[in-house]
C-alpha cells in the first residue's frame, strides 16, 4: 500500500484505521481547482440523484483523489448497495466497507496497486451507507478531503432522498406491501442525536410490518419518543399508527405538552377511526436535567439500564387505558410519571413481538434474552444503532427470519457533556 505519514497496522479484517495528522500541508501534487471545485458544488444543488455517482467521481477528481462509490445501506442493514447499478452490494457485516458502516469510522484497505478509503456517510447520527475513495496514495491532506467529500455527499444524500423514488428503491432488496409503504412514509430517520443524548430506533419485518411504529423528535434541549403496537396486521392498522403519529406530532409542534399529546391521538382515533386504537408509550426527555416524564398506554413498560443492568420496575406505572377508546372507555385525563435520569442511563421501549419471538422448538426469546444482549454490546463498546442492528438481526435468526408479529424497538441514552 502506498501512503505516507502514516503509522497504522493491519486490522483483522484486512483494513486499518487511519488517524490524520492534525496539520498536514499539501504538496504540489495535491494542489485543488476551486473553482472547477465550486463550479461542481453549485450543480450538485440541481443534480438528479441517479447522477450522483458520476458527480462523486468528478468531485474527488477535483480534490485529487481519483474515483468515489457510493453505497447506500438497505432497510434492514444488512447490504451496502452502490448508485452505481453496474455494481454488486456488499455485505454489513463482513466487509471493510461494512467496518466503517458499522463503526462509524474510516477504513482503508489495499486496491492492487491503490488505496481504498472507506467512509461512513452519515446525516447528524444517522447512517446512510460508505463512501469509497480510490486513491493512488494516502496522506493526511487525502484523508481529510476523503472525509469531506463524505460529508457532501451524505447532504446531497439526504437532501434528494426526501423526494426520489430512485434512491427509495435502491435502498430496498424486496417488494414492499401497501400497508408498510403507507406506514414507512411516516417513520423518521433510524437514528437522532445530539451531544446530549441520541435515539435509535428498528423495525421488522421491513417489507412487511403494519402494526407497529416508531417516532423521535429533538426540540432544543427536549427529546421526544413514541413507540406504537396498532392492533393487527392489515391496511386499517397502518393507517391507525399513522393517524396516531400525525396526531402526536401536530399536537407537538403546536406547543402541546404530554398530556395534551396523547390526548390529541386520543381525539383523532376516536373521530377518524373510532373502531380501532392502539398500545404504545410516549416519553419526553430534558437533555440538560435528566428529567424523564411518560405516559403508558396499555403498553409494554418502558425499561431502564444503568450501569450494564436492568432497574427492575423502575418505569412501571399503573396501566391506562390503550389509545384510541371511545365512549365510556375513554380516560378522562392520562397520568404523567416522572423519573430522573442518571448520566450514561439507556431508556428501552419495545413491542411485544420482539420477545415473543419462538424458536423451532417454541421458546420464546424473552425479555432477559433482550435485556442482556442490549447490555453485552453496549459494554463491548457498539454504538447504540449497532446495538439495535444486531439485536433484530438475531430476534430474526432466532424465529428463522419469520416473525409471527411485528417487532419494534427504540433506545434513548442521556450523555450530557458534562457530567
Amino acid at each position: 500500500m502506498r501512503r505516507a505519514g502514516i503509522g497504522v497496522r493491519l486490522g483483522p479484517e484486512g483494513v486499518i484505521p487511519v488517524p490524520d495528522p492534525p496539520h498536514a500541508s499539501a504538496g504540489p501534487d495535491t494542489a485543488v481547482d476551486e473553482n472547477r471545485l465550486e463550479e461542481l458544488i453549485v450543480e450538485a444543488q440541481t443534480a438528479l440523484p441517479f447522477e450522483l455517482p458520476d458527480l462523486a467521481n468528478r468531485c474527488a477528481s477535483a480534490l485529487g483523489l481519483g474515483t468515489a462509490l457510493i453505497y447506500l445501506v438497505d432497510l434492514q442493514q444488512q447490504l451496502l448497495i452502490p448508485l452505481d447499478e453496474s455494481l454488486e452490494p456488499l455485505p454489513v457485516d463482513r466487509s471493510p466497507a461494512g467496518w466503517a458502516y458499522r463503526t462509524v469510522t474510516p477504513r482503508v484497505a489495499d486496491a492492487d496497486d491503490d488505496v481504498m478509503v472507506w467512509m461512513p456517510l452519515i446525516d447528524g447520527a444517522e447512517r446512510l451507507g460508505v463512501l469509497a475513495v480510490r486513491t493512488p496514495s494516502l496522506d493526511g491532506v487525502r484523508m481529510r478531503r476523503s472525509r469531506m467529500l463524505a460529508f457532501l455527499f451524505a447532504m446531497l444524500i439526504t437532501s434528494k432522498r426526501a423526494y426520489s423514488d430512485w434512491l427509495a428503491a435502491r435502498a430496498r432488496t424486496s417488494t414492499m406491501r401497501l400497508p408498510t409503504e403507507m406506514l414507512r412514509a411516516f417513520l423518521p430517520s433510524h437514528t437522532i442525536g445530539s451531544a446530549r443524548c441520541v435515539s435509535t430506533a428498528v423495525l421488522e419485518p421491513a417489507y412487511d410490518v403494519a402494526g407497529d411504529a416508531f417516532d423521535h423528535s429533538v426540540v432544543k434541549d427536549i427529546l421526544h419518543t413514541m413507540i406504537l403496537d396498532s392492533m393487527g396486521h392489515d391496511l386499517n392498522s397502518g393507517l391507525t399508527t399513522s393517524v396516531a403519529m400525525a396526531a402526536a406530532r401536530n399536537a407537538r409542534r403546536g406547543g402541546g405538552d404530554l398530556a395534551d399529546v396523547v390526548g390529541s391521538v386520543d381525539q383523532a382515533l376516536a373521530q377518524w377511526l373510532p373502531d380501532h386504537f392502539c398500545t404504545g408509550v410516549l416519553c419526553r426527555l430534558d437533555a440538560l436535567t435528566g428529567e424523564l416524564r411518560w405516559v403508558n398506554c396499555g403498553h409494554p413498560p418502558p425499561l431502564l439500564i444503568r450501569a450494564e443492568r436492568v432497574l427492575d420496575g423502575v418505569l412501571d406505572s399503573p396501566p391506562q387505558p390503550p389509545i384510541g377508546l371511545a365512549g365510556h372507555l375513554a380516560p378522562a385525563a392520562r397520568q404523567v410519571h416522572e423519573a430522573t435520569l442518571e448520566p450514561g442511563d439507556c431508556v428501552l421501549l419495545y413491542t411485544d413481538g420482539v420477545v415473543e419471538a419462538r424458536d423451532a422448538d417454541g421458546a420464546e426469546f424473552g425479555l432477559d434474552r433482550f435485556t442482556d444482549f442490549i447490555i453485552r454490546s453496549s459494554a463491548a463498546g457498539q454504538r447504540p444503532a449497532e446495538v439495535l442492528r444486531l439485536l433484530i438481526h438475531a430476534i430474526l435468526d432466532y424465529q428463522r427470519n419469520q416473525l409471527r408479529d411485528d417487532a419494534t424497538i427504540l433506545l434513548f441514552e442521556w450523555r450530557p457533556q458534562f457530567w
